[in-house]
């Protein structure tokens, strides 16, 4: 790991770090992925990192963020701890297939790669990209092109590790997928990783995502995400973010769909200092139907926004779009969320709302919900609001002798209760409606559903 030197301009900073450490990042990946290096940091030369100038960064400036010197996480760094000492999921019920990532690298015993069930792969993408380089090759950049984001082009030049999970046609996962993003170091890191997920015909798969931190340090997380559905394939994802105040967090998530596929993908933000989740999707194909979730709590000076952008390509496909926050004290957040509805998409069913609760005079909300529709048969609609909890259900609560705090607590579980019941893992689901009733109260400061004790570790 080699720290990053402060410059005034970031793209100078990297590009003496990128030539400095080229030989240490392909050392620890694979061919493949080292082959997309360059041109990829050639695009972010020219991209830089988005800022508040750039339209769909609007409410989050970045590019502050990077300025600051910070660890580059240059290989796997050397912690020795018993994984089953730090870590244990105590949902009740929850049986899953579980794999570990640790500062952006799979952690655990080997094979890197590994078959569940029978014929289902999950573990290293740079496992993958050497075991299996035509399947990778395929899909890897296809969807989250490096030229489309400065983030997205810095994460393709440093990547070099992340999940790779590959469902074959026909086959559906019995157990979900956990898995498990720890950022753990003794100073701050920046961490880069990389993901691609596959599901084939007729598939049927669940994954969950949990990230957390196990230490006090500024973690900057800059984590990219490659999903293919293909014909028929039906693919849950619950990403569930809970890290220190100190943490920044972008996580980009790029989705191509095929016709009659299915897909829904449900953020719950517990915790963080500032989150930026980025979520596009391609509807490649009649009849597919995507469904985004996400549900924001957010207090002191904790900043979390969303975007979201869905593109309705073919006719007769339907998406649905639901983002609620609750904002107290000095908090901010953002939603940009836009429907594209191109001119041979017809019989379109689209459907975008936001909704929000500020608990404080100081909390601020900025919603730009958006529909640029060409075609003439189309279903869409959008909406935002940003309010205050409702005068008229307090009183009716009150006037039943529920106490004043209980009262607001009723009234803010009820509403983030509209994301929460889209999590299709009915332990977790419980297990999630638990910890936002807990976070809602001040009581959560961490997953509670995880047993996490400090391990030792050498650097």
């Amino acid at each position: 790991m080699d720290n990053f030197i402060e410059a005034p301009d970031v793209r100078q900073a990297f590009t003496e770090n990128y030539r400095r450490n080229l030989s240490v990042i392909n050392k620890h990946s694979a061919r493949l992925l080292n082959e997309r290096r360059d041109e990829a940091f050639e695009l972010f030369t020219r991209l830089g990192i988005p800022g508040k100038k750039s339209e769909n960064y609007k409410y989050t400036d970045a590019g502050s963020l990077f300025l600051k010197p910070i660890g580059l996480n240059m290989g796997p760094n050397a912690i020795h701890v018993d994984i089953h000492e730090i870590f244990k999921c105590d949902v009740p019920e929850l049986d899953t297939h579980m794999v570990l990532m640790v500062n952006g690298f799979y952690f655990g015993p080997e094979p890197a790669l590994k078959e569940v069930e029978g014929k289902v792969l999950i573990g290293s993408l740079a496992a993958a990209a050497r075991e299996y380089p035509e399947l990778v090759a395929r899909h890897y950049t296809s969807y989250a092109k490096p030229g489309t984001d400065g983030l997205v082009a810095l994460n393709t030049a440093f990547a070099q590790d992340g999940l790779f999970l590959y469902i074959p046609d026909g086959v559906a996962l019995l157990k979900p997928i956990q898995v498990i993003n720890l950022s753990i170091w003794e100073k701050d890191l920046m961490v880069q990783s990389r993901n691609l997920f596959l599901a084939g015909k007729n598939s049927r798969a669940k994954l969950v995502v949990c990230d957390h931190t196990l230490a006090p340090w500024r973690f900057l997380n800059n984590t990219v995400t490659e999903v293919y559905v293909d014909r028929g394939g039906i693919f849950d994802m619950v990403k569930m973010q809970n890290e220190n105040n100190s943490s920044q967090h972008f996580s980009h998530t790029y989705a191509l769909q095929e016709g009659t596929s299915s897909m829904s993908f449900n953020t719950i933000s517990l915790h963080g200092g500032l989150i930026r989740n980025n979520f596009y999707a391609l509807l490649n194909g009649e009849h597919a139907e995507n469904h985004t979730y996400g549900l924001y709590l957010s207090d002191r000076k904790q900043h979390i926004d969303n975007y979201s952008f869905i593109d309705h390509a073919n006719p007769h496909c339907t998406s649905n779009q639901l983002f609620k926050g609750v904002l107290d004290d000095e908090a901010t957040g953002a939603f940009t969320g836009k429907i594209l509805v191109r001119k041979d998409a017809q019989k379109t069913l689209a459907y975008q709302a936001n909704n929000n609760i500020l608990l404080t005079d100081q909390a601020r909300m900025n919603s730009k919900p958006q529909l640029e529709i060409y075609a003439d048969d189309v279903k869409c609609s959008h909406g935002s609001t940003v309010g205050q909890l409702d005068p008229d259900a307090m009183f009716y609560l009150r006037s039943r002798g529920i106490e004043t705090r209980e009262a607001r607590l009723m009234l803010m579980y009820a509403f983030a209760d509209d994301v929460i019941s889209h999590i299709p893992v009915g332990p977790l689901r419980e297990r999630i409606e638990m910890l936002v009733n807990k976070r809602l109260r001040g009581e959560l400061s961490r997953c509670n559903a995880c047993q996490i004790s400090s391990g030792k570790m050498e650097c």
